[in-house]
């Protein structure tokens, strides 16, 4: 059979069982929430059944989320590969943040740089680290401030470092504003307080930073299993990835949301960079296993990246779509494109939602099995 004509007949059966399943629930919804007004009773209807319903509804729920989602993401599309900008000679890329503007923070190991990339690659600047007079510092991870101030974790000198950029050359130096046991990961929440993860201790620490480098409003989330990189949360809190085998979120009051192993039956070997989509979603880079997850908030995870990464370590995601991905095994950036676009905005479809393309293009409406 012609591959483009199976497609088109499988895409017309999705959406006639769809819109099967959209016909019979509003039927019966109708028959159903009059007589059950209008009477004291259940008839025949007995709590058993109920019950049964209920968890085939919720099962059915979840079938229709992972259909939408599997529509909604795709896998494994690379689309390009930035090298790391210092070479071969320091070691591998490793941290990396990405502003609003598509620009590119990136950090590599034993490199004493912050380098600033536009969103296909290119080196816009380079920000050495050191201070006035007392040599040069390695950053293990970076993130920007709220106010364009870059913050990095340093876990040689236990200290987090900020640079502002924005003021005269003159006056341009980075300032130790705290000092942490064992910094490996940095992040900016929701609030704009700056995020770390403190390795050895175990802990995340949260602080605000004032135009003067006083942190502010200091807290420390502890009882972590090797906590490595920390990113903000749909929540308005944070969820961090742990060595041993985890990635936990946390609200913004810092208290446990949720376990994701748990949550969503998902088994990590060894995750590493985490970022949160535009969407809410959560994604999760496992060093052992060498993919990249997804965890919407609706169905079960999605594997975006399943082959080609070495050893991915930092991750971040674009306001454009795009996936980052430090991969220190192969010393570049990878970036994957994940989501596919509708072809008409749902809130304005401009055509009846209850059509399936014709071969050719056009669209022709459905009817009821």
């Amino acid at each position: 059979m012609d591959y483009t004509l199976e497609t088109s007949q499988l895409k017309e059966k999705l959406l006639k069982t769809i819109y099967s399943l959209q016909l019979k629930s509003f039927a019966t919804l109708q028959t159903a929430s009059p007589l059950l007004s209008s009477q004291p009773s259940m008839g025949m209807v007995t709590q058993h059944q109920v019950h049964q319903l209920e968890d085939k509804a919720k099962s059915l729920c979840g079938d229709l989320d992972n259909i939408k989602n599997l529509l909604h993401y795709c896998q494994d599309n690379l689309v390009r590969q930035i090298p790391n900008p210092t070479g071969s000679r320091y070691g591998g890329v490793r941290g990396i943040h990405c502003s609003p503007d598509g620009s590119i923070y990136l950090t590599a190991e034993n490199a004493p740089w912050v380098h600033v990339l536009s969103s296909t690659g290119h080196t816009l600047q380079a920000l050495p680290c050191q201070q006035r007079g007392k040599g040069t510092f390695l950053p293990e991870d970076v993130t920007v401030t709220r106010t364009g101030m870059v913050a990095v974790a340093d876990m040689v000198n236990e200290a987090i470092w900020a640079f502002n950029p924005h003021t005269s050359l003159s006056k341009r130096e980075w300032i130790k504003i705290r000092k942490v046991g064992s910094p490996r990961g940095i992040g900016v929440d929701s609030m704009g307080k700056i995020l770390v993860a403190d390795y050895a201790q175990g802990q995340v620490h949260s602080f605000a930073l004032d135009h003067a480098f006083k942190t502010l409003q200091v807290h420390s989330v502890p009882d972590l299993q090797g906590p490595r990189y920390v990113s903000p949360a749909p929540s308005g809190g944070f969820v961090v990835s742990e060595e041993c085998g985890d990635a936990k979120v946390f609200t913004s009051s810092h208290k446990l949301l949720c376990s994701l192993s748990s949550k969503y039956g998902h088994q990590f070997g060894n995750p590493a960079g985490v970022c949160v989509d535009r969407d809410g979603s959560i994604l999760v880079a496992d060093e052992q296993r060498r993919t990249v997850h997804l965890f919407p908030e609706h169905g079960a995870p999605v594997c975006l990246v399943s082959m080609g990464l070495r050893r991915p370590a930092g991750m971040a995601c674009s306001a454009f779509g795009n996936l980052f991905v430090a991969d220190t095994g192969e010393n570049c950036v990878k970036v994957f494109k994940y989501c596919v676009r509708s072809p008409y905005n749902p809130t304005n479809p401009g055509g009846h939602p209850n059509q399936t393309p014709r071969r050719g293009g056009r669209m022709a409406p459905l009817q009821p099995s």
